[in-house]
């Protein structure tokens, strides 16, 4: 690596990283060869196929179209850190519903579907369509990824659900 470099700490599936990088280089680029986040998938280089999406600072992002220097200072979760000792809910809905063939699409897909729930955590199928639209799948035909989406958006809703608190008896004395 020669020539100019730049200094940046990002924190990566919760784990803090300070490396010298050359200002060129792109995030996706950085995560695969640097941290060994090969999950993150080098797909298009043209942000065409999102089959690169990470969470930056909790938003989808293309990671083929952001410099890692743009990354500096930020958390960035890509699908390996998805999970907290397990599959995410979304990671569970995709191998539930068969959401994957060749799977070259799918982090990008489960990504892009964790960012879409954030925002809208009861989506039509409609919407999830449209929050999808920036991936491309050539296998799938989408139907199993909206069902995948739209079953891991209730699987979280259940989740966060309040249980329902028993109810009381009235004791006469």
């Amino acid at each position: 690596m020669g020539g100019m470099m730049a200094r940046i700490s990002i924190t990566v599936d919760g784990v803090r990283y300070d490396d010298d990088v050359q200002p060129r280089t792109l995030l996706v680029h950085h995560l695969r060869e640097r941290l060994g986040k090969v999950g993150t998938v080098v797909g298009c280089d043209t942000s065409n196929c999102g089959s690169c999406t990470v969470l930056m600072a909790g938003e989808a992002v293309k990671s083929c179209t952001v410099l890692a220097v743009q990354a500096d200072g930020k958390d960035v979760t890509t699908v390996e850190g998805l999970g907290d000792g397990g599959l995410h809910p979304v990671q569970q809905a995709f191998h539930d519903c068969h959401a994957l063939q060749c799977g070259f699409c799918t982090p990008g897909m489960i990504m892009t579907a964790v960012d879409l729930l954030a925002e809208n955590p009861d989506p039509t199928d409609a919407e999830i369509r449209e929050g999808l639209e920036g991936n491309l799948c050539r296998c799938t035909g989408y139907q199993n990824i909206v069902r995948a989406v739209r079953d891991a958006a209730t699987a979280m809703r259940s989740a966060q659900a309040p249980a329902p608190e028993p109810a009381s008896e009235e004791v006469s004395a």
